[in-house]
């Protein structure tokens, strides 16, 4: 079958015509809504007459006037997609469209749809076309004017962007609201809510005394678990006053919580979210629930620069708003809590969810050179990686730096959609700063191998580091040009302390760090040639390279360095991720060697000096008790696969479970005391010192439990009963499910009476039992699906046990394909339904040729019959023929 059509960046092109104003009346019933927009166009060369094309899905139209006239069907053309105008008048014109929609069968969470008993909206990326014909794309920016109306006793809350500037009530029991946007924005930005909702209201005053009303509307049942939301937002509106001097720019704020939603969205001034985004409360919520909230808040509230005020010239963009804002979520996520740990966190996700997507059929550059439907581009490599181009400019030009250029950025190109390139030339210009070969990381998929080889001059006291650094081919990119890579630097002497750095050597010139009287702990090197090398001076003893400090570049590190070397950094290093990390590099080196074993059936031991070294974590008193969790626990099945040339899930899951329980039972006493010390019965408190503590202690009550010891189940049971919040009950919950038996089932069985009232709970529940490792777990999950407490037509209920049933590795690939048919089936259901949510699943067999041949054939045959099928979306399309297209390129380990 022929393929849907492929978008091309080099193809863009200026928009024909530009939209001033944008007057919009809904009128919202249950079995139809009415559309009436009026827009005034201006041509882009006065005096041309081009076709006007609008874009346009499952629209009814009714009727099209040109400056008050009706159009004769002869000069315009109509089809499923667009709306064409064919000869529209030279100068501007006023537009009138009247369309009808039908929300309540829209299913998509695209456009205007029905979530529960309220109306909402999701116009990004291009929803809007779902609502009336428009040009959809985010560089046609208006002021949009929008009148709602609906049955005042159903829907006695209406919404939209900007400032409410008249209401009133109507005949037969209906009402209206009139909401006025000041600011220009793309239609990806407008918003509508109607529903039986209430509000959370607080003030916020702004650095110029201006007063922000504040309102979280949720259902009225909901309305008590939005204080951690409305402490999220304060926080993240005074943060961004204090880092980068932005101010909120109008008088109110909304944020609306609903059921179903693909997540958060920045409408301007009517920020629309998924209600376990929003609702939080300490008996419901989890430590991870309560840090999610504040970044998500935080992420789309500072969308308002960074996406809004300033947003993206076109899709290809989309990094430019969604790395950008990302980097600025995590530093507020930082700046709230541990910025240490959240650095791990950041990194950890990166490493989960990024590199893989590099090293498979599915990479893509930051900014996509291509794309069938942009939703599929709503990626890691589009959010994480491009928070880490960020973050490199941050790290090249330092914290004024940075901020200068944010400053310029701002002052350029305040209400206008813009390009990487202007960003990029934004932080050169306010710095006077040249960096070459660093717009590579926009246009260059995969992630850069840098190996690096040291050696030490004993006469001469000089340590040189030698770098070389190589991109993996990908597909449409078989050949790579080296990149600017900032690699922060540190050198530990003998007695685990930091050497002083003053200068550094390449061939080219001279690089100097602080001065003689106060010399820097860390060196930031600008490694831009494919090899490279830097001379230390003044290096009094052999030092233990501290490389890639903070992870300063989103880069596979190879070094030379031992894993003696790496226990001393393990025991010393000052750069806390570093630390972590030598920890995670001494585990991975452990475990793929006994995969290696396990393949060989050779005996499995686990070296003592790896359970020394953690013991001496869990010892420290002195460090923070998140980063001990975080440093004990090991890396995933998935990231030990990632570096196989060929992934043996029933081999690592073998070794991950034999050295899990290894540790538990070597360090036993270590994790018991870990347990008993860090009990408290004090109030629950989302801060960071108590979410440590709960932290360590759940970490070390999960490796107990991996001993099958009834002693041990009995204390995680004890801790089931007790807990007086839900952090410690899920974690309880989760320590005793890892392992078949009575008990686990009569606790699941427990939490899901307890809680079945709860579909935010519920949703945890679904995807506990989903992610389980327990052999032939497929039958429970297909049992689950006919669960009352399961809906297909639920998103995100969907994600819990579906995408919790992709992310158990050793069941998902199974051997029999068992795994694979099951996802198959699931997809080609879903795809009718919602396509984006379909095309998320089906990225679960993508990487189909990392593993042997007989998962390869099994994998494959599914991929084959997804996209036999007929009446497939571009969605799911797009991803499995280039899982199929691309296959034998672009699959990588390391």
């Amino acid at each position: 079958m022929e393929g849907p059509k492929e978008i091309f960046l080099a193809d863009y092109k200026m928009p024909y015509y530009f939209f001033d104003m944008v007057d919009l009346k809904v009128a919202l019933r249950e079995d139809k809504t009415t559309v009436l927009s009026r827009i005034v166009v201006c041509p882009r060369v006065d005096g041309m007459q081009l076709p006007l094309v609008l874009d346009g899905h499952d629209l009814k139209l009714i009727s099209i006037k040109v400056n008050g006239k009706e159009v004769e069907k002869e000069c315009f053309q109509l089809t499923p997609q667009h709306l064409t105008l064919l000869s529209p008048p030279s100068s501007s014109f006023t537009l009138e469209l009247e369309t009808e929609i039908y929300p309540l069968k829209n299913t998509t969470l695209e456009g205007l749809y029905k979530s529960s008993s309220t109306f909402c909206t999701q116009c990004e990326a291009e929803g809007f076309r779902k609502i009336t014909f428009y040009q959809d794309r985010p560089d046609v920016m208006a002021k949009f004017t929008t009148r709602i109306e609906a049955d005042k006793e159903l829907y006695p809350v209406l919404l939209s962007n900007g400032n409410l500037i008249d209401q009133g009530d109507l005949e037969d029991g209906r009402h209206y609201a009139v909401w006025e946007d000041p600011f220009k924005k793309p239609c990806y930005l407008f918003a509508l809510v109607a529903g039986q909702l209430v509000s959370t209201d607080t003030i916020f005053t702004t650095q110029s005394g201006r007063q922000v009303s504040i309102h979280i509307w949720t259902p009225a049942q909901d309305a008590c678990k939005t204080a951690h939301a409305m402490y999220s937002l304060k926080a993240a509106m005074k943060w961004d006053e204090e880092v980068f001097g932005l101010e909120y720019d109008l008088d109110l704020y909304n944020i609306v919580a609903v059921p179903d939603s693909r997540g958060a969205m920045e409408n301007k001034s009517l920020n629309i979210f998924n209600s376990n985004l929003i609702l939080a409360s300490p008996e419901t919520a989890t430590d991870a629930d309560y840090d999610l909230i504040l970044r998500c808040i935080g992420h789309e509230y500072f969308h308002n620069w960074t996406g809004n005020r300033v947003t993206c010239r076109d899709w290809f963009q989309l990094s430019l708003k969604e790395g950008l804002t990302c980097f600025r979520d995590q530093e507020f996520s930082s700046d709230m809590g541990n910025c240490g740990v959240n650095r791990i966190a950041n990194v950890t996700s990166l490493r989960k969810h990024q590199f893989p997507q590099d090293a498979g059929p599915m990479a893509h550059s930051v900014r996509p050179h291509s794309y069938i439907k942009i939703d599929n581009f709503y990626t890691a490599t589009v959010y994480e990686k491009g928070a880490e181009i960020v973050r490199m400019y941050d790290t090249l030009l330092g914290k004024s730096g940075f901020r200068k250029g944010m400053d310029l950025y701002f002052q350029r190109h305040d209400g206008q959609g813009v390009t990487c390139e202007d960003f990029f030339a934004a932080m050169c210009d306010a710095n006077g700063a040249k960096f070459s070969n660093f717009l590579l990381w926009y246009s260059q998929a995969g992630t850069p191998v840098l190996k690096v080889a040291s050696s030490y001059d004993f006469e001469a006291h000089t340590y040189t580091l030698k770098f070389m650094q190589q991109i993996p081919p990908t597909s449409g990119q078989p050949v790579k040009e080296p990149m600017l890579i900032p690699v922060a630097v540190g050198l530990l002497g003998s007695n685990g302390k930091d050497i002083p750095l003053t200068s550094v050597y390449n061939k080219e010139s001279m690089l100097t760090f602080g001065s003689k009287d106060r010399p820097v702990s860390t060196a930031v090197l600008h490694v831009e040639k494919e090899e490279e090398e830097f001379i230390f001076s003044n290096v009094p003893e052999k030092p233990v390279p501290s490389l890639l400090r903070n992870f300063s570049a989103p880069v596979h590190l190879v070094s030379d360095i031992s894993d003696d070397e790496l226990f001393f950094l393990l025991a010393n290093d000052s750069d806390e991720f570093n630390r972590w990390d030598a920890a995670q590099t001494l585990a991975r080196n452990l475990i793929l060697s006994l995969v290696d074993h396990a393949q060989k059936n050779q005996a499995l031991i686990v070296d003592t000096e790896f359970v020394s070294g953690l013991k001496s974590l869990l010892c420290d008193p002195n460090l923070d008790k998140e980063f001990i969790a975080n440093a004990i626990t090991l890396p995933e099945e998935g990231e030990i696969m990632d570096l196989m040339d060929v992934a043996d899930p029933d081999a690592v899951h073998r070794v991950h479970y034999f050295v899990r329980k290894h540790l538990a039972s070597e360090l036993r006493t270590e994790f018991l005391r870990a347990v008993e010390n860090n009990q408290s019965s004090d109030p629950y408190e989302p801060i960071h010192e108590d979410m440590a503590r709960r932290a360590l202690k759940n970490t070390s009550l999960a490796y107990l439990t991996s001993l099958e010891d009834p002693d041990m189940t009995e204390l995680a049971l004890n801790e089931y009963k007790s807990a007086a919040n839900m952090t410690e009950q899920f974690a309880a919950l989760a320590a005793i499910a890892q392992n078949p038996s009575d008990i686990r089932t009569e606790v699941l069985s427990d939490f899901y009476q307890k809680w079945k009232a709860n579909d935010l709970v519920i949703n945890k529940w679904l995807a506990l039992q989903a992610y389980s490792d327990i052999p032939g777990n497929i039958k429970n999950v297909q049992l689950l699906m006919q669960h009352p407490s399961f809906d297909i037509h639920d998103a995100n209920k969907v994600g819990a046990l579906i995408g919790g049933f992709c992310s158990c590795l050793v069941n998902f690939h199974a051997k029999d394909g068992s795994g694979y048919e099951f996802i198959g089936d699931v997809v080609l259901q879903l795809d009718k339904l919602n396509p984006q949510l379909a095309s998320s699943m089906v990225s679960a067999l993508s990487r189909w040729k990392r593993f042997d041949m007989g998962r390869q054939a099994l994998a494959k045959a599914q991929l084959e019959r997804i996209i036999a099928c007929n009446g497939l979306s571009e969605n799911v399309y797009e991803i499995v023929s280039k899982s199929l297209a691309n296959s034998s390129m672009g699959d990588s380990s390391i």
